[in-house]
């Protein structure tokens, strides 16, 4: 069990994380108005290229924007659950092991203790945003059952992980289900709003670029009619 979920499995389910974002990044550039859009970006680069990258940099720091600062609990929460998020599943070191034995990529790997820390506050940071979910009248009546998905699937591979490390005596049982869980994680990102792996970039630099072209950004001078 434990060598197919480890090995073909994960295979297919890393090939279905990886294509299907792909996918997702190419649909987004392809819906893209070729007058709006489109042909504003690539005129204009001395414009597009920095308003992206500001918009991508600025919304990546705590506090970096007015709308971080407007909702500290809420960014406070973001913040605790992504970094977990993201150091973890790519420096865990038994994922930096698997990873290589199947990609030949070799990353460096996480203190155990730091990985631990790092978990605890991902597991904080869901639980803060599932009560504010919970408690936020305004959330409440946005709240769909893709919401609860994409929290249940980021929780899911955290809590296994972490019981594998606590309960010793059930560790195998702990750790298949960390595997499963982590990889339904991957086959499901691309098709849910666990995509915004990649189409937070997307439209962070969509938003950057119609700022600093045709919303006047750095200068009205120039700025397109529509």
């Amino acid at each position: 069990m434990l060598n197919f979920i480890t090995g073909p499995l994960f295979i297919f389910s890393l090939l279905v994380f990886v294509v299907g974002l792909l996918a997702r990044a190419v649909l987004y550039v392809r819906g893209l108005d070729w007058r709006l859009e489109r042909v504003a970006y690539t005129c204009h680069p001395e414009r597009s290229i920095p308003g992206a990258l500001v918009s991508i940099v600025k919304w990546l720091i705590p506090g970096g924007t007015a709308g971080w600062r407007s909702q500290p609990a809420a960014s406070a929460a973001f913040f605790l659950l992504h970094l977990g998020a993201v150091l973890v599943p790519l420096f865990l070191l038994g994922h930096t092991v698997l990873l290589e034995n199947f990609t030949g990529i070799s990353l460096p790997a996480l203190p155990n203790g730091l990985a631990d820390v790092l978990s605890v506050a991902s597991v904080a940071g869901i639980l803060l945003l599932l009560a504010r979910r919970l408690f936020s009248p305004v959330l409440r009546r946005l709240n769909s059952g893709g919401d609860w998905l994409v929290l249940l699937l980021t929780f899911l591979p955290f809590c296994t992980g972490l019981m594998a490390r606590l309960d010793t005596s059930s560790y195998q049982t702990w750790i298949i289900l960390h595997v499963l869980s982590g990889e339904l994680f991957l086959i499901l990102a691309p098709f849910t709003k666990l995509s915004h792996i990649v189409l937070y970039f997307m439209s962070r630099a969509q938003i950057g670029m119609d700022f600093a072209i045709k919303r006047g950004g750095s200068t009205r001078g120039g700025a397109y009619p529509w």
